[in-house]
């Protein structure tokens, strides 16, 4: 064992973080915490993998439900794209492996949402497998420690993490040391203002040794996010609205929504928005609507966008609607998965019935 590795384990024995995955050696319960662990914080996903557990136990439980459910199980994690995979790849693992998870990374990495890392984390954590896993907090923490000035995310830059995780991982250790890795990045080689003076490995690290700690790790540029400006159409009759469910693939697939439409040209001004509607909601879903009133502005940020939402309320010229859309009573909007803009609107409906 490296001395690297043998300092970080010491630390963990005494300051491993009690998250409720780790309290059980169900591979179905550390699969589901890894892949709400993408892209989330410890600290929101716990609540969702506590409610997910409770409603879809097993892998049999979630291959077996639908589409609907899984999505409003997941609703409000965001990157929905995730809750279907994990649907797929549990009906694969009952098809072809009897309802159980491989052990195998190859095996894990052919399923539907299942990259390097998550296969690595499941194979050492699940099954006990010499794998070396690298999240965001590793790749921060080996960085630092070893002065690795290659951009995260080019090929060498991974190469070489690889082969620095590789390195120290202790033989038979390799569930302790990748979580103790990922909890010394959590809360004390931290992105931003990193807790040195408590650090187990402290006396190891080049950054620290050289004051490089806010220089590393070095990440490509980020591109500038677009801004988009859409118009919602909140259609209403006595007591309901009109939902559309979007397609199952592509940004929020299998969620329901109200008809939006992007607006170009001049966005700002709320009535010229409300003017030009009806010609693009008609456009898009071939719904004639009629009199749009301001309802609602919303905005919300993507990972690669950010967008600005001015929804409208209004009524239908006609009561043919198109297939993919639903008339939902507005008391019972809970019950349909919707992103986070829609379910904002929603709960603006709610409360103006209220």
């Amino acid at each position: 064992m490296t001395p690297f590795a043998a300092r970080v384990l010491r630390w963990y024995a005494r300051n491993a973080r009690d998250l409720p995955w780790r309290r059980r050696r169900d591979p179905y319960a550390i699969w589901i915490s890894e892949v709400m662990l993408q892209q989330t914080r410890v600290e929101t996903a716990v609540p969702y993998f506590e409610r997910w557990m409770a409603r879809l136990p097993s892998i049999r439980a979630l291959a077996a439900a639908s589409e609907h459910t899984v999505l409003k199980t997941w609703e409000g994690l965001g990157y929905y794209s995730r809750a279907r995979s994990l649907r797929r790849a549990a009906q694969i693992i009952v098809r072809d492996h009897d309802g159980e998870i491989p052990s195998d990374v190859d095996a894990l990495r052919r399923l539907p949402g299942v990259g390097a890392y998550t296969a690595a984390a499941i194979a050492s954590m699940a099954f006990g497998r010499d794998e070396p896993a690298l999240d965001g907090n590793i790749r921060r923490v080996l960085s630092r420690v070893f002065n690795m000035t290659t951009p995260l995310g080019s090929p060498l830059g991974e190469s070489r993490l690889r082969d620095l995780s590789a390195k120290n991982l202790p033989k038979g250790r390799a569930a302790d040391f990748n979580q103790a890795m990922m909890d010394l990045g959590a809360v004390v080689c931290l992105p931003r203002n990193p807790r040195c003076e408590t650090c187990p490995v402290g006396s190891l690290c080049d950054a620290k040794r050289t004051g490089r700690q806010s220089q590393l790790p070095v990440r490509p540029r980020k591109a500038l996010r677009r801004r988009i400006f859409m118009g919602a159409a909140v259609i209403s009759r006595p007591g309901e609205v009109l939902l559309r469910r979007r397609p199952s693939n592509g940004l929020l697939g299998g969620m329901w929504e109200f008809p939006k439409a992007e607006i170009s040209g001049p966005t700002r001004n709320v009535a010229r928005t409300g003017r030009r509607l009806p010609a693009l909601i008609r456009g898009s879903f071939e719904i004639h609507i009629k009199q749009p009133q301001p309802l609602v502005q919303i905005e919300h940020v993507y990972s690669h966008f950010e967008v600005m939402v001015q929804a409208f309320r209004c009524t239908a010229n006609s009561g043919t609607i198109p297939a993919g859309f639903r008339w939902a009573s507005v008391s019972r909007l809970s019950r349909y998965p919707m992103g986070r803009v829609d379910r904002k609107i929603a709960d603006h409906l709610r409360a103006d019935q209220a």
